[in-house]
């Protein structure tokens, strides 16, 4: 069987053999002419990463595959390809909500691949300010979860920070309660981060309901905490389980199935046309009547499609407020040029956040 087995094997392997080499030599003549592309951008003080470009370039070999690969298998390959091409030119380094093992990081390592510099912060306020400061190119930060709706506090900053956003990433969030043991033998207390407990708060009231639930900075801090303590069950995901050596003593006990929560990437330049594009930006409107209807109408006659509209405390005045807007398209194309600058003249108040690939 064995012998018959490995007949009918060795000549597939082979031929994948021949194929590992080809694709190697071409790879890394792919990575020299990145060095060239990297010298050049040197000399022009250009930006090492491109998200509009390396959209531009998953998109086209998605359109050229003829399969058996899939889309999603052909972003993931190009992104780590691209990525370590990247870091040959110019290491680049980008902030996250830490420590290691979070949600944010596995946003970050999918979105840049696992050639970036990771640097983890201890709260949003510091990703910010670091991207601020030039400690790292980039930041990767939560903005909105498809269960708890928006992450005020990045959406504070958004208005107060000087940064654009150049990116945005939709990731799964797949919670686990994890323990030492991988039991909850001996279990006194669940740590994890307030949204995480708030999206598990019908499994955990179902399943221990008289369990202390304590809210840390983190999910990945309650791993930490649980691989310190059996007595702690931690609520977090694979990349925590596995960094903190952790075992899953029940998975996916988040309330909703398709649970999701959308990470922008924040930085100084701004990103160029992709052809599938989205822009973000802040309006506040006088305190009148059907202000807010006027100031939306410029979007509707110009064609420009709403994709999000979130309304914030300005606190200042009395009940008035910024609208967080994305709409579809760049602030290059022609139609939402003109619908924004309509928009500029009606707007008490208006900051453009970004123009950057959207999320597939």
């Amino acid at each position: 069987m064995d012998d018959e087995l490995n007949s009918k094997l060795k000549p597939l392997r082979d031929a994948i053999d021949a194929i590992d080499a080809q694709v190697i030599a071409l790879l890394n003549q792919r990575a020299a002419i990145a060095l060239e592309v990297g010298e050049v951008k040197k000399h022009y003080n250009a930006p090492v990463f491109r998200p509009e470009r390396e959209q531009q370039v998953i998109s086209r070999l998605q359109a050229l595959s003829e399969g058996p690969l899939e889309s999603e298998h052909i972003s993931a390959i190009w992104r780590e390809i691209m990525a370590a091409s990247r870091s040959l030119e110019q290491p680049v380094r980008a902030a996250y909500l830490g420590p290691a093992g979070t949600y944010s990081e596995e946003a970050m390592v999918e979105y840049f691949g696992h050639s970036i510099d990771g640097l983890p912060c201890p709260s949003i306020d510091e990703v910010f300010r670091s991207v601020e400061a030039g400690a790292a190119q980039f930041g990767v930060v939560p903005v909105e979860n498809s269960s708890e709706g928006a992450v005020s506090r990045t959406l504070d900053l958004l208005l107060e920070s000087q940064v654009l956003i150049g990116g945005e990433l939709a990731l799964p969030i797949r919670h686990n309660l994890l323990t030492q043991s991988g039991a909850l033998t001996g279990i006194s207390r669940i740590c994890a981060h307030a949204q995480a407990l708030a999206q598990c708060q019908r499994w955990l009231a179902a399943n221990l309901p008289h369990i202390e639930r304590q809210a840390v900075s983190s999910n990945a801090e309650a791993a930490r905490m649980a691989s310190l303590d059996p007595s702690i069950a931690a609520i977090a995901g694979d990349r925590a389980a596995a960094f903190y050596g952790l075992q899953v003593a029940s998975p996916m006990i988040q309330d909703d199935p398709h649970n999701r929560t959308r990470f922008v990437m924040i930085g100084h330049a701004p990103a160029g046309r992709s052809g599938h594009d989205q822009t973000s930006l802040i309006v506040s409107v006088k305190n009148e009547p059907g202000a807010v209807f006027k100031l939306l109408e410029p979007l509707a006659r110009h064609g420009v499609s709403m994709t999000r509209f979130e309304s914030r405390p300005a606190r200042v005045g009395t009940w008035e407020y910024y609208f967080y807007i994305d709409v579809e398209g760049h602030r290059d194309d022609a139609h939402v040029a003109l619908a924004l600058a309509e928009l500029g003249k009606k707007a008490a108040f208006l900051k453009i956040l970004g123009s950057y690939p959207r999320s597939r």
